[in-house]
């Protein structure tokens, strides 16, 4: 029986990095995930209360990830939900380059009582919209009781999902929201063909803006910059849920400026050659979470880049500081 539906796709969705070791950088590293900061991470994020939890995606390295590492921090992060909140929307990533090792990776998931996947497409090559809805439906339906969340990256990917294929998907019972990448006049297109069957997720950032527009059916975000503080995101979600306009709107400009030096809202294909990076830097700055080393190729980054991802950890932690003392 599947566990999760589109209802329970509402406020902050956490995404994850996968802590690492040091040494991680380093080619032939081995073991690397540091499982005690994992365990820390999920257990932090649910005691401050959060509404779900989404890892292995981009900045959550499942292209770097060896299988023995994947399924080690599957496993931690499973062990720390179950044990703390075992009701709270998981949604672990099994995406892979071809079709076979995700569907390894969902039956490992499974076996570990997790019921959400989150899952990307194969990406050595492009995939037409035929290809990509037979890919969906054929992984929904090998698993009736997975809840599938949509991974709409357009860089990863080369593409987004069509509005068309949005549609078709909607009606695949296991698919029950996306990862939305932002908020662009084809969001108003995607919007109208999932209607409330799928739960589009934008960043938090784009919340206020697509629940003024559709408030009946935008009703969460996911966000990264919780990995930072979540404070910020969850006051965020607390005033829209009491129709507190202006506070949300406060909010969402002082989330706006911690962003102004983040290579994500100046260039987004520039920042996607090196956002595992720049996510990380960020996150150890703000002092959340010990996010680690990234892992190769994706360690490199350019000094003005890793900067500004510095500066954006920064301003995030005044921003939980004074969300923090709003409360007090």
């Amino acid at each position: 029986m599947q566990k999760f539906g589109v209802d329970d796709l509402r406020g902050v969705i956490a995404v994850t990095p996968t802590p690492a070791l040091p040494g991680a950088a380093a080619l032939t590293a081995r073991d690397t995930v540091d499982l005690d900061e994992s365990d820390r991470m999920i257990r932090a994020l649910v005691a401050d209360g959060v509404d779900g939890i989404i890892t292995n995606g981009t900045l959550g390295e499942m292209a770097t990830l060896t299988p023995a590492e994947w399924r080690a921090f599957a496993a931690c992060v499973a062990d720390a939900v179950s044990d703390t909140a075992p009701d709270l929307p998981l949604f672990v990533g099994a995406t892979a380059p071809n079709t076979r090792d995700t569907v390894e990776r969902i039956r490992f998931l499974r076996d570990l009582g997790v019921r959400g996947v989150i899952l990307g497409r194969p990406m050595w090559s492009e995939l037409g919209a035929d290809t990509l809805l037979a890919f969906y439906r054929d992984v929904a339906g090998l698993f009736p009781d997975m809840a599938i969340v949509l991974y709409d990256n357009p860089e990863a990917f080369k593409g987004p999902i069509p509005s068309a294929a949005y549609a078709e998907l909607s009606q695949v019972p296991q698919i029950i929201g996306a990862k939305y990448i932002a908020i662009t006049p084809k969001f108003g297109a995607d919007m109208a063909a999932v209607g409330d069957r799928l739960r589009l997720l934008p960043l938090e950032s784009d919340w206020l803006a697509a629940h003024t527009l559709y408030p009946e059916t935008a009703l969460g975000c996911w966000s990264s910059s919780a990995l930072c503080g979540p404070g910020p995101v969850l006051a965020l979600r607390d005033a829209i849920r009491a129709g507190d306009v202006d506070t949300a709107r406060h909010l969402t400009r002082r989330i706006e400026w911690t962003y102004e030096p983040f290579l994500a809202r100046t260039n987004f294909r520039e920042f996607s050659k090196y956002n595992i990076t720049l996510e990380k830097l960020r996150f150890d700055e703000a002092g959340y979470v010990a996010a680690g080393p990234a892992r190769p190729p994706y360690h490199i980054v350019p000094g003005p880049y890793a900067e500004g991802a510095r500066e954006n950890g920064r301003r995030w932690r005044r921003l939980v500081g004074e969300v923090r003392a709003q409360d007090s």
